[in-house]
């Protein structure tokens, strides 16, 4: 059994798709090292089950493991959260206090939405994974500990040095080994699986019958978002698992419980921040969709009556029109399509007729074996970069007049280049 299906077995981890696998079997190999790990993915993966497995896996398993979530701290009292403050060193201060880092120490601390810890914090963490050193707050007496960071985020620390919201050398210096937990739309072959683990877990809990579903409500399932990812998963088979009556559900019955499982994400302009602020960009990008898909339907009819006034004007055999009703066709060119599909269908016979005065040409498809179209040469242009160079001179020279000097920064040459380029060619100006 391979250290990866051991892992899965062990921790209780549900699916069969690459990008797990591929997860997994870094964390297994960073596991037996000290290096800080960057825990990457969407809100709801599980990024806490992997720092969690990391640890398990570690020398320091009998130590002590703590999840701190920095977004859940207020700015003021993180730093003494982390190191600790002595008494008296701000208001409430009665006493003091030890940090996550000393009553951690020789164990793992996993630092969750570490994007949104404040800047100061930032500076002290780093103080911390380059030396082990750390200061209470209120204090100036230098501590030191030995303790494993683990971080996570659910954003683009990227994009956050760029807006001046993360240290870049933090970032380099947590990154130090990326794991990338896929989002449950990237491993739809996990999806069911799940569905069927959480199904069975809740049967046992609430002691009822197992949840099932048909193919229609499967498909239904697989195709959706799930932009809370297993959690967003997990709340609904146990909703469906309690209030209904029908254990096994269909595609009409599941989508009562939840219809936005129909939803689909189309195309948007603006960036993920933009989306997530809630701003009043979502209404204009849906005017422009809108209005591309207006467009794009009008050029369609375009080209469907284009296609129907070829086919009246050169004879070609059309099937009945009347099979075809999502065609939009004029009228006339209609009726006149209808006269001729009683014949052979898709087949057509070319005509020519020598363009009268005053008539207009009409447009002609030819067959191979016609004598007009073997009659037609192919011309090959010449590729001789001398004769191009010439001609390009030509043209110069022809649209400033015979003016050397802007023919000669349209050419990108030099004027003496270009006078040379004459003579050479013998062009007459």
């Amino acid at each position: 059994m391979s250290s990866v299906q051991a892992m899965k077995q062990r921790f209780g981890i549900i699916g069969r798709s690459q990008g797990l696998d591929r997860a997994l079997s870094t964390a297994d190999r960073v596991s037996s090292t000290d290096l800080t790990v960057l825990i990457q993915g969407e809100s709801g993966v599980g990024k806490e089950v992997f720092s969690r497995i990391i640890h398990e896996l570690s020398k320091r398993k009998h130590n002590k493991f703590i999840a701190i979530n920095c977004g859940a701290i207020p700015e003021g009292t993180i730093n003494s959260e982390l190191f600790g403050h002595e008494k008296g060193a701000f208001t409430g201060a009665t006493s003091e206090r030890k940090g996550y880092f000393e009553t951690v120490n020789g164990g793992t601390i996993f630092l969750d939405e570490v994007g949104e810890m404040p800047l100061d914090t930032q500076a002290y963490l780093l103080r911390v994974l380059e030396s082990g050193e750390y200061i209470r707050v209120g204090s100036s007496k230098v501590l030191s500990t030995d303790v494993r960071v683990i971080a996570a985020t659910n954003v683009n620390l990227e994009a956050y040095i760029k807006k001046g919201k993360f240290r870049e050398d933090l970032f380099y210096r947590l990154n130090t080994v990326p794991i990338y937990v896929p989002a449950l739309k990237e491993r739809r072959e996990d999806i069911y699986l799940l569905f069927r683990k959480f199904a069975v877990d809740f049967a046992e809990k609430y002691r009822m019958s197992t949840l099932q579903l048909d193919d229609t409500a499967k498909l239904v399932l697989e195709n959706y978002s799930w932009p809370g990812n297993i959690r967003e998963l997990k709340n609904l088979v146990e909703q469906i698992s309690i209030l209904s009556e029908n254990k096994e559900l269909s595609a009409e019955q599941l989508l009562e419980f939840s219809p936005k499982l129909l939803d689909r994400n189309l195309p948007a302009l603006a960036d993920q921040d933009s989306r997530s602020s809630g701003g009043g960009s979502s209404f204009e990008e849906r005017e422009i969709l809108f209005k591309f898909l207006y467009d794009m339907k009008n050029d369609l009819n375009d080209v469907k009556s284009l296609i129907y006034e070829l086919v009246s004007m050169n004879d070609l055999r059309m099937p009945n029109v009347d099979n075809l009703p999502q065609l939009e066709m004029p009228t006339g060119l209609r009726s006149r399509a209808q006269n001729r599909s009683s014949e052979s269908d898709f087949t057509f016979s070319p005509t020519y007729e020598a363009p009268q005065k005053g008539r207009r040409h009409r447009p002609i498809i030819l067959d191979e074996d016609d004598e007009f179209y073997n009659n037609s040469e192919e011309v090959e242009e010449s590729l001789s970069l001398e004769v191009m160079e010439k001609d390009f001179i030509k043209r110069a020279l022809k649209k400033y007049r015979g003016r050397r000097k802007e023919a000669a920064e349209e050419l990108g040459i030099s004027e003496r280049t270009l006078y040379r380029k004459i003579k050479q060619y013998e062009i007459e100006e």
